[in-house]
């Protein structure tokens, strides 16, 4: 393929990955190739994930995330039995403790109705009882169709698959800037200058800055919010036998802290929402000066930070105290304590949140053009869950776009 493809896809996350599927797909002869930083595919976002297919329940009726998530479900579902993916449609409740949340959980299921979601039931706490016998609350939806998944599984097949189809996955390749020059976009990389007939960046955490520099507006900007994970001992994984989450506040794009069962077979605590100092800070400790700068440079942050004190102050106890962790999840399981919970560090990852200038959390996927190429913006969960859907949106808008 050399340095002149037709399409250079920025990302080997899941859904630069599907992007580039869907194309060769379309197009037999087209010359793909696809260009990542890191050494193994889905190496961020898509490895650092709870591994949840969701059903599309949350999102507003008619928002992207709402069209595609459903349709990426089934997509994923689908493409897992293809290639021997472990998975599992295990069901997931979302449990209103007291009436307080009765009026929230009505609009979550009228959402969940809206789009389609398969399956979705009202249960009182009798029914909630019977699929959790461990759990508490007055209430809940079931969504049978909700699933748990192996992602970085998924990732790695759709590279086999680019491969198989002819294209090329570049690995240990970072994109340093973007030109368009002559009819073709110059990515310009930590090896060779590639020049593609068209490009399409899915730089996730990274995304806001090679747009920018493509000539893209500076809003949004991506501001990274760390999720860290608590793991139940073996003992105590009878307490969960599926996924159980919260009703969730309205006004912020995170679910608030569920008890989640792996695809490997833990289960997992979490995850807490804390601002942190680099775009891969898996580890607190990991703080990059340009993201600092980045982030607090932005308006948009102190904006937030004002709004949301309270939250931000509870999210700092909860990374700072187990027992403050462990308390917040024991709300929905009662039986669950300090001692159930592995020592140490559970998985984490980081949260790749689009902020606007004036201090709004962008809650849905963003797409854009600049520079001659189309740009993925903004891709936060449900993305991997989506990624076969919003591959073929992102597919079917690049080929509107002139060369």
């Amino acid at each position: 393929m050399g340095s002149d493809p037709d399409i250079a896809v920025v990302g080997a996350g899941i859904v630069g990955l599907a992007v580039a599927r869907e194309l060769l797909q379309r197009r037999a002869a087209r010359r793909v190739v696809v260009v990542e930083r890191e050494d193994v595919v889905g190496a961020h976002q898509t490895g650092h994930n709870s591994g949840v297919i969701h059903a599309g329940i949350y999102y507003a009726p008619g928002s992207l995330k709402a069209q595609l998530c459903v349709d990426g479900a089934r997509r994923m579902y689908a493409f897992c039995e293809e290639h021997g993916i472990a998975h599992e449609r295990i069901g997931k409740l979302i449990v209103a403790l007291d009436q307080s949340e009765l009026g929230r959980l009505d609009e979550l299921e009228r959402r969940g109705r809206a789009n389609g979601v398969e399956g979705l039931r009202r249960l009182n706490a009798d029914g909630l009882r019977s699929i959790e016998p461990h759990a508490a609350g007055v209430a809940a939806l079931h969504s049978p169709a909700t699933g748990i998944v192996d992602f970085p599984g998924v990732a790695r097949a759709l590279a086999d698959e680019v491969r198989a189809l002819g294209g090329e996955v570049l690995l240990g390749t970072e994109v340093l800037g973007a030109e368009r020059r002559g009819g073709r976009t110059e990515l310009r990389t930590s090896g060779e200058t590639i020049r593609a007939g068209r490009a399409v960046f899915c730089a996730g955490p990274w995304a806001d800055r090679l747009a920018i520099a493509a000539g893209a507006p500076a809003d949004p900007r991506i501001v990274p919010f760390r999720g860290a994970y608590l793991t139940l001992k073996p003992s105590a994984r009878h307490l969960v036998r599926s996924l159980i989450y919260p009703v969730p506040d309205p006004d912020l794009p995170f679910l608030g802290v569920h008890l989640t069962r792996h695809i490997s077979g833990e289960v997992w605590l979490g995850p807490t929402a804390l601002l942190v100092g680099a775009r891969d800070a898996y580890a607190l400790r990991t703080v990059r000066r340009a993201d600092l700068r980045d982030t607090f440079t932005w308006p948009g942050t102190y904006r937030v930070l004002r709004r949301f004190w309270r939250t931000g102050s509870s999210e700092l106890r909860m990374a700072a105290s187990r027992r403050a962790f462990v308390a917040a999840c024991a709300r929905y399981v009662p039986a669950l304590t300090v001692d159930d919970v592995e020592p140490g560090a559970g998985p984490s990852g980081v949260r790749a949140q689009a902020l606007s200038r004036d201090g709004a959390l962008v809650d849905d996927f963003v797409l854009s053009e600049a520079g001659g190429a189309l740009h993925v913006r903004n891709a936060p969960s449900p993305a991997a869950t989506s990624s076969l859907a919003l591959a073929t949106m992102v597919a079917d808008r690049l080929e509107k776009t002139r060369s």
